[in-house]
């Protein structure tokens, strides 16, 4: 039995951290014993065991205030983690993990150098203004305000060029061969 049970809150140390190492190295192993039955895989069960000593260095006050066992409490508190998680997992629908990006073969580089080109080709089919907003905004990270006061211009005229620039764009990038030109 550990001596953290049966001391009281002024023979605890003042080191939270102490007492929840203390707390850890007494309950841990029980608790995730426990807790491994219920879930489907370990780390779901280390989530459950983190999250209620977690809880527990919340409560610290609480638990050291008087002779109390605390096991009890920490798995109660397990338990309750179970529940919502087992609440959870039937409330949201069934994810299905993603698969890996294609690597695309010996033509994904190919793919991309072509990319650039037709967007280097639209970009050059733009007004200088609509290009220097979209550079700025996509490009350098810029806000719009920051646009606006980089070429001197009112904030919504930033957002207008954007807005026809971006119109625009689409359009270069929707005709055929025209980008290429």
């Amino acid at each position: 039995m550990s001596s953290l049970q049966h001391a009281t809150h002024s023979e605890i140390p003042g080191d939270g951290d102490a007492v929840l190492r203390q707390l850890y190295a007494g309950h841990a192993l029980a608790l995730r014993s426990y807790v491994v039955r219920f879930t489907a895989d370990q780390v779901s069960a280390d989530d459950i065991v983190q999250e209620t000593f977690i809880r527990a260095w919340r409560h610290l006050p609480e638990l050291t205030a008087d002779e109390r066992p605390v096991r009890p409490w920490l798995f109660r508190v397990a338990r309750n983690l179970l529940i919502d998680a087992d609440r959870a997992s039937r409330s949201r629908p069934v994810t299905v993990p993603g698969q890996p990006a294609e690597d695309g073969g010996p033509d994904a580089g190919l793919d991309q150098v072509l990319d650039r080109q037709l967007l280097a080709g639209a970009l050059q089919r733009l007004t200088p203004a609509h290009r220097t907003v979209l550079v700025e905004i996509f490009y350098r990270g810029s806000t719009l305000t920051a646009v606006a006061r980089k070429l001197g211009i009112p904030p919504g005229t930033v957002r207008s060029r954007l807005h026809y620039a971006l119109q625009a764009l689409r359009q270069h990038l929707e005709e055929p061969g025209a980008a290429t030109t």
